[in-house]
């Protein structure tokens, strides 16, 4: 399905370029008005980041998360952003949130989250794995500055037999630039792991890109900036995610 994306710093949303908090740019959007239009358009979930969480933990917008999670409640909302112990899941999840997108963590405490696949299950906790292309889709973490040097298979090979359901992947080179998708690192994801439930993002600019990315076996398609800046509409995007052509 089609996802959009909210990214918020101080309560305001944001689109970072390639995860670059110094080359963020701010948008008039009304936040209530935004998802208004999800809703009305028929929008089944939403993408948050804490940005703020993210960068510092202490900062967490829990008070725009619960008013935004707590109000439109036909919306399922997976939150990520410095989710870091139970309490920060337990707190989301009190809000509402359906999901919970985790990332540097699969990497530096597997133990801990083989312990949340367990104990919220696999239908809650959502891997993002962020993933530079070196040759091998090496996976970096702390905000895109880290290069682990780990590989994204051998992370999925690893989580599967916790009952690994659900990765966001995204091509850091890809993200906040609407040039479209890594076409082929989603079809080698959903080809080689059909059982796992995969969510593209970075890159979309256009319907095009909308319709190349379903046709790799992405479940899920999340999009920021090109409904920000209003490339497409969200109705369009999912009529266009519905198509079984696409006629430029």
């Amino acid at each position: 399905m089609i996802i959009p994306a909210i990214d918020l710093i101080n309560g305001k949303v944001v689109r970072l370029y390639q995860g670059n908090y110094s080359q963020k740019k701010i948008y008039s959007t009304c936040i209530e008005q935004y998802l208004e239009e999800c809703s009305v358009s028929g929008v089944k979930s939403i993408h948050i980041v804490d940005l703020d969480g993210a960068k510092n933990p202490d900062f967490k917008q829990y008070k725009i998360l619960k008013s935004i999670i707590s109000t439109y409640i036909d919306i399922h909302f997976q939150v990520g952003g410095g989710v870091r112990t139970e309490k920060d899941i337990d707190m989301l999840l009190s809000f509402g949130a359906k999901k919970i997108v985790v990332g540097s963590l699969a990497i530096t405490n597997k133990t801990l989250i083989e312990k949340w696949l367990h104990t919220y299950g696999t239908e809650t906790i959502v891997l993002a794995l962020d993933i530079k292309i070196n040759g091998k889709k090496e996976v970096c973490i702390n905000g895109w500055q880290d290069n682990t040097g780990i590989i994204l298979e051998d992370v999925l090979e690893y989580y599967i037999p916790f009952g690994l359901k659900y990765i966001l992947c995204t091509d850091i080179s890809k993200d906040g630039t609407l040039q479209g998708s890594n076409i082929q690192l989603y079809k080698e994801i959903c080809n080689a792991y059909s059982n796992i439930a995969v969510q593209s993002s970075g890159g979309i600019g256009s319907l095009h890109d909308i319709y190349s990315l379903k046709q790799t076996g992405v479940k899920d398609i999340i999009v920021g900036r090109g409904l920000l800046e209003k490339k497409f509409t969200i109705s369009e995007a999912i009529t266009c995610w519905q198509k079984e052509s696409y006629l430029a």
